[in-house]
């Protein structure tokens, strides 16, 4: 087994190779997410109708019900045929500023490089073959940035084509994680 004290440089290092990965994708290369989100018609319209309603941040689903019981009235199927049907996320109004989702991103980036390194510490000793860090921690990483969409897709119905791009950052993303633990794992 590896002590975790003697894998942070490859931790932190991974954290920034994924960091910066991802900043090209999303910068560089913004045609790869450019049609995640699709613009309402008449946008306008939309946001004139709900600004007056005040809601605040949050997750919201549109018709929302109560329990079990009133999904199966009536009054709550003709809500649902007579439409929309939404689910949505309200964010702050105001100007947008990412520092605090960057700080977050990349936080979270070095999480999914411990849990690698955690993991492939009790499964490949010190001196180990580099093709078996990056299995262990590739999967690990993998698992940590990509399955974790898949849900949005079968149960909330985000765009099959956003998850399966998320997921191949998320292989991308992985990949640099394995990667850099290889790379860097005690002799």
């Amino acid at each position: 087994m590896v002590a975790l004290s003697a894998l942070w440089l490859p931790i932190l290092l991974s954290a920034v190779f994924v960091f910066i990965a991802s900043s090209i994708i999303h910068m560089a290369l913004s045609f790869w997410h450019k049609g995640d989100f699709i613009q309402v018609p008449s946008e306008s319209k939309a946001m004139d109708a709900l600004r007056p309603l005040a809601i605040p941040p949050g997750d919201y689903m549109m018709p929302k019900a109560g329990g079990m019981a009133e999904m199966k009235t009536p009054e709550f199927a003709e809500k649902l045929k007579k439409g929309p049907v939404i689910v949505m996320t309200v964010l702050p109004s105001g100007p947008f500023s990412m520092g605090a989702q960057l700080g977050q991103w990349f936080l979270f980036s070095v999480v999914m490089s411990f849990f690698a390194a955690y993991v492939t510490s009790h499964a490949v000793p010190a001196g180990g073959n580099y093709l078996h860090v990056f299995r262990f921690a590739g999967t690990t990483a993998f698992l940590g940035y990509a399955a974790g969409q898949w849900p949005f897709s079968i149960w909330y119905r985000r765009s099959w084509i956003t998850t399966i791009k998320g997921t191949i950052d998320g292989l991308l993303y992985a990949c640099l994680t394995a990667g850099t633990l290889g790379w860097l794992w005690p002799k």
